[in-house]
């Protein structure tokens, strides 16, 4: 192998997103990121995503990473991934949520690009409200809990569904619900989920009360007490309805959930790590004041229940690392315990995440660096390999 003589290791500075549903708290008291304006600290932005670029150390001076890379992407991201995606794949992020994100689903590769372009030559701004597709990927995620951490994925198995909108005893649901149990399949449930956001008025208004109420008294199951607490996030939203009809888990610290295209999911609260195809393709379905497009939602999603003992993703234990089973292309995700120099083999660009102890990254030229919990570095493609000593957990993003 020959020694890279240039510069291996990148000390990353990284874009924090304010959005109203963060934490105040979790990252400061995680990482030791000062917050002195008490301001959501809602994500991490470690990657080059034009909303959020990531900065980096560059011989003293501060470079943008997607500049970094456009120089000399054979360089950095390598030559294989150049020609499949042009750009890093990969968005990698902490996310720290204190109040309940929109119930979302992110289209299959094939339905962005259709939608994208249809947009695009339809003259809509992106920053439009209504603008349903930013960009023609798709968005799969991986999330690694770092403390307790909530979420939705999923639809519940139909007879569930059923079983549990029963119990309500809503009047303007009932012909909803005998449909439902007498079609228990993949139509039934797409008009079924169809019907219920599009719901509107007195219906609407009544069928929410008479959830709430319900849920008001029985707020001793956990089911209820969420819907009540989302209630106070979001009154009057249809997606209130949501925890009914889709699983509903709290990852424990250390546990971790790939959430798939065209499934239905929404992350609740905790604060985790987050690594996505590098999209913003968002169709919301509820807990949002934002645009609910209905149509071309319900054409994105697929309607099969997801069984709840298969949410959790079991990593392949090897190579001194715990490696998670990622189904497409665009990244990998590896987490390591506290190491003493891990010889690690690259041939794309990674980033590196220092969970809760300090790490210091190795090259054969001699060249070495030390970051601490909360910091990140970027390693491109051509550092070839490096070894890794670390006091504590870190994380790898790479593809």
């Amino acid at each position: 192998m020959t020694v890279s003589t240039s510069p291996c290791f990148f000390r990353m500075h990284n874009v924090i997103q304010d959005y109203a549903w963060g934490s105040t708290t979790s990252i400061e008291s995680l990482f030791g990121i000062a917050n002195p304006e008490g301001n959501p600290q809602a994500e991490i932005w470690m990657g080059a995503h034009p909303n959020g670029c990531s900065q980096i150390d560059v011989e003293g001076e501060i470079t943008r990473l997607a500049d970094f890379i456009a120089a000399d992407k054979a360089a950095t991201i390598g030559v294989e991934t150049d020609n499949q995606f042009g750009e890093l794949p990969y968005l990698f992020k902490v996310l720290a949520a204190e109040k309940a994100l929109s119930i979302q689903v992110h289209p299959s590769k094939a339905q962005a690009e259709v939608g994208f372009a249809k947009e695009q030559d339809a003259g809509i701004p992106l920053s439009a409200g209504h603008r349903n597709y930013k960009d023609p990927n798709h968005k799969p995620e991986l999330v690694y809990a770092l403390t307790p951490y909530q979420a939705m994925n999923g639809f519940r198995e139909i007879g569930q569904i059923v079983s549990l909108f029963r119990c309500l005893e809503i009047a303007d649901l009932h012909e909803l619900v005998v449909a439902l149990e007498e079609n228990q399949n993949e139509t039934g449930l797409r008009q079924f989920f169809e019907a219920m956001l599009s719901l509107q008025g007195e219906v609407k208004e009544t069928a929410l009360a008479g959830l709430l109420a319900y849920a008001e008294q029985h707020k001793d199951d956990e089911l209820f007490a969420l819907i009540l607490e989302l209630a106070g996030q979001y009154p009057g939203d249809i997606g209130l309805f949501s925890p009914l009809m889709l699983n509903v888990l709290t990852l424990q610290p250390g546990e971790a959930m790939f959430l798939h295209a065209c499934t239905p999911h929404a992350y609740i609260n905790g604060t985790g790590l987050e690594i996505m195809a590098n999209s913003d393709n968002v169709l919301r379905a509820g807990l949002t004041p934002k645009h609910i497009d209905i149509a071309e939602l319900v054409a994105s999603t697929r309607f099969v229940p997801m069984l709840e003992d298969k949410l959790l993703l079991a990593p392949d234990v090897s190579e001194g690392g715990l490696h998670y089973p990622i189904p497409v292309p665009d990244f990998k995700f590896s987490v390591y315990h506290s190491q003493q120099d891990i010889a690690l083999t690259t041939t794309s660009a990674e980033i590196l995440f220092a969970i809760d102890g300090a790490v210091t990254v190795t090259h054969a030229s001699g060249e070495t660096l030390t970051f601490e919990k909360g910091e990140s570095v970027f390693i491109p493609a051509n550092a070839q390999g490096y070894t890794v000593h670390s006091t504590g957990r870190f994380a790898r993003a790479y593809n």
